[in-house]
């Protein structure tokens, strides 16, 4: 199987497969294929493990209850996912004991081997703060994936003990080696009307972290007056 990313602001991932090749995806992902790809929905898509109870974890992280495996049939197939904002898509290789941890909203696809699932989920902000959930989702295994990131990433390699303070909105993609804990934003004032919101993602090395431009609140945000209002 042959990947190629094509565009720039919104790129495609095509796949040029050939017979017996497969990946899987979320339900809702395709973009568009070939007459030769055929596809299965189904709870346990592409070997994912844990029954219906894993696929529950998974859309308590962001994802679908359902994954769909394409297959590359009696010929070779062409298979396409395209990103759903501006950003960027990167290939990651997963091995053995070397995990992702990756931005609700990032998932594209996987080969076979590759084990998506909840990463965890933790709140921000609870009660009188109504403060928004922070839920992450988990590549594990063998195989080859693709993750789309929104906006530019930036990326950085934390050395043993450093630590880099986060927006959580930022935060695309790490290793597992990375910690991740949940801080305050210093001083009162600055927490209230620093417009910031009250936490930070403090993530502590070793290990890559992968951080984007484009948070999907700041988008709303820029939007919303355009929005059509009710009534």
């Amino acid at each position: 199987m042959e990947s190629k990313i094509i565009g720039t602001v919104m790129p495609v991932l095509e796949l040029s497969m050939q017979p017996g090749d497969k990946v899987f995806a979320e339900s809702g992902q395709l973009s568009w294929l070939s007459m030769a790809i055929q596809m299965q929905t189904s709870t346990s898509a592409g070997g994912q493990q844990g029954g219906f109870m894993g696929a529950l974890g998974r859309a308590v992280a962001g994802g679908t209850l359902f994954m769909t495996e394409y297959t590359a049939g009696g010929g070779p197939g062409l298979l396409a996912f395209a990103a759903k904002l501006p950003g960027q898509i990167l290939p990651m290789e997963i091995t053995p004991g070397q995990g992702y941890m990756v931005h609700r909203h990032g998932f594209m696809c996987a080969t076979p081997g590759v084990q998506f699932s909840i990463g965890f989920q933790q709140r921000l902000g609870a009660g009188v703060f109504g403060g928004t959930g922070f839920r992450m989702q988990r590549l594990q295994g063998q195989g080859q994936a693709w993750v789309e990131l929104h906006g530019e990433v930036v990326t950085y390699d934390l050395q043993a003990g450093n630590t880099l303070r986060v927006h959580p909105g930022h935060v695309g993609m790490y290793q597992e080696s990375v910690q991740f804990n949940v801080t305050t934003v210093p001083g009162i004032k600055n927490a209230f009307f620093g417009g910031d919101g009250l936490f930070l993602a403090a993530l502590t090395g070793p290990g890559r972290v992968w951080l984007q431009s484009m948070t999907m609140q700041h988008l709303a945000h820029a939007i919303q007056e355009y929005l059509p209002k009710a009534g």
